[in-house]
């Protein structure tokens, strides 16, 4: 039976995958077979599940009856449960418990922090290989019994739940492997750190949103606490020293980092925030999402040396000392000017005259004849004009088109334009 105010499960999965809204697709495995049931059952004769189901934005309040669940669902691998109405566990238990290949569970904003969460229920989680509970206020208590209950957890997400603070269990949690908690208030790196405690395998953290304001332990005991750390991402920390950078060549197996929207490299541009970095990160192959390449890291590591290299001694990062034993000591890059040229002096050439002149280079042949007109005494329409390059070996190239750019014939200081009389 429904709850009074709510739907449950069972009635929202006959309603989305019925036939009438969900056409039957042929093949093993698509559409699912159900003895008839008696009068005024919800159920349809044949649902059409997929292994996938999303039931979002449902106002599931609970779970139905098991028994359809069990026959419906067997074969679903993953669950979408996000922003509902459940608020007790065992409603949730009674769903999961009857989906036994359920490998992914989204309870993202449903109200279960209203409930306590019992062993007894989360072992009915067992299977699920990753678990969503985003924005569902689970406390750390809760948190800890799914832990001990879910041996083969590799994925848990976390974000929006207001922490700001890190509970430690009593026994390590070695199957995961990525935590996303972004977006709470976890600010100090000593709440941090328990993270490295609870989950001894983890290779991805996603810390973004969280403030976190400096990474304060000594390196020999970052290496012990997230040993197998490959990723981490500090998008929107709060973090504001150089040091807390170079903390991060602590992690042996960090390969991947995110620091974008820090108040540390905010009065930097953009340039210098990414070479700056790479310099400093030298097993870090991808940053902020972009490979970092043989060669964007040679030219970072070179652009820090230079950008240092008028820095007072007591104020040069170790890092510039490692970077001039590997490249020595360079000069600033000389200031090239690689604008294109706006005007040139040429000489025109006209019957026995030669006139030395300064034209635009942006404006057309057209232009350029009637800027002529007054020297040469000839209607624009009877002139022909011949570009001379005196360093090229070929001879006068005709400036045929009236609406080609003079930029475009590579006019430079000391060419030569020739004018003719069309009836000469």
């Amino acid at each position: 039976m429904d709850q009074p105010g709510g739907r449950s499960f069972m009635q929202v999965l006959c309603e989305k995958y019925s036939p009438e809204n969900f056409p039957y697709r042929r093949g093993p495995g698509m559409g699912v077979h159900v003895p008839a049931t008696p009068q005024g059952s919800p159920m349809k004769d044949r649902l059409n599940l997929p292994s996938v189901l999303v039931l979002n934005s449902c106002g599931i309040t609970c779970a139905g009856d098991e028994k359809e669940i069990a026959a419906f669902c067997a074969h679903v691998s993953e669950l979408d449960l996000s922003d509902n109405k459940l608020e007790d566990w065992h409603e949730v238990s009674k769903i999961v418990s009857n989906v036994p290949q359920l490998e992914f569970l989204n309870l993202s904003s449903n109200p279960l922090n209203l409930s306590v969460l019992e062993r007894t229920c989360a072992g009915s989680f067992s299977g699920v290989r990753k678990l969503v509970l985003n924005n569902s206020k689970a406390s750390w208590e809760t948190v800890h019994t799914i832990l001990q209950e879910l041996p083969d957890l590799e994925e848990l997400f976390l974000c929006l739940n207001d922490y700001e603070t890190v509970s430690c269990p009593s026994i390590c949690c070695h199957s995961l492997k990525l935590l996303h908690i972004t977006d709470n208030n976890l600010q100090d790196w000593t709440e941090i750190r328990k993270l490295g405690v609870m989950f001894p395998s983890l290779d991805t953290l996603v810390l973004a949103n969280n403030h976190l304001n400096a990474i304060e332990e000594p390196d020999d005991s970052l290496a012990r606490l997230f040993p197998n750390l490959r990723s981490i991402s500090l998008h929107k920390s709060g973090l504001q020293s150089w040091e807390d950078i170079d903390k991060l060549n602590s992690f042996p197996k960090l390969e991947e980092v995110r620091l974008l929207g820090i108040p540390l490299l905010q009065p930097y541009t953009t340039e210098e925030r990414r070479k700056l970095v790479v310099a400093r990160l030298p097993s870090v192959s991808k940053l902020n999402g972009s490979v970092v390449t043989d060669g964007e890291r040679e030219d970072s590591e070179r652009f820090f040396i230079r950008y240092y290299v008028d820095v007072p001694q007591e104020e040069v990062p170790f890092r510039y000392h490692e970077l001039i034993t590997k490249y020595g000591k360079l000069e600033p890059l000389a200031e090239v000017d690689l604008r294109p040229q706006s005007s040139a002096k040429v000489e025109v050439h006209f019957n026995d005259q030669v006139e030395e002149m300064s034209i635009r280079l942006d404006q057309t042949v057209a232009e350029l004849k009637k800027q002529l007109k007054t020297l040469v005494q000839l209607p624009t329409s009877n002139m022909l004009l011949y570009y001379f390059d005196h360093e090229a070996p070929f001879g006068p190239e005709e400036m045929k088109y009236s609406s080609r750019a003079l930029h475009s014939f590579g006019i430079r200081d000391g060419d030569k334009i020739y004018v003719e009389s069309k009836t000469k």
